[in-house]
């Protein structure tokens, strides 16, 4: 999984999140940076109100969070979603000893996990 870090950096970016189930997210600053959430059709549902995006935990959930807007939480994406915003970019994926190596066609982005790999890789291709 990619790191908070690097999940605020791809939002500075400019990458965009369309919620859909299966999605991964976390409630930044509210003392749950360690509690990761799934959209689902069942708990955690995305729904328009008044132009934004809300995320709304149903009633399956402990704690006392009814709603937040999608604009509050920080999307964590999965490996298959990073290589789609590398689009046409993306060469490889290899094992290394150290881990994982993402080749691009220019540059090679490297991590112990294959996730953390693609973010660097995607931030690459967004920052320079």
């Amino acid at each position: 999984m990619i790191t908070i870090e690097q999940a605020g950096r791809l939002r500075q970016a400019g990458v965009l999140w369309a919620p859909s189930a299966g999605d991964r997210f976390v409630v930044p600053d509210r003392e749950m940076d360690d509690d990761v959430f799934v959209v689902s059709d069942m708990t955690v549902e995305v729904h328009d109100y008044q132009g934004s995006k809300v995320i709304g935990f149903n009633g399956t959930t402990e704690w006392a969070l009814d709603s937040i807007e999608q604009r509050e939480v920080i999307w964590l994406p999965r490996e298959e979603q990073l290589r789609a915003l590398l689009g046409a970019h993306f060469q490889s994926l290899a094992a290394t000893p150290e881990g994982f190596a993402v080749q691009l066609t220019d540059s090679t982005h490297t991590s112990a996990d294959a996730e953390q790999a693609y973010a660097t890789a995607v931030l690459h291709l967004l920052e320079n």
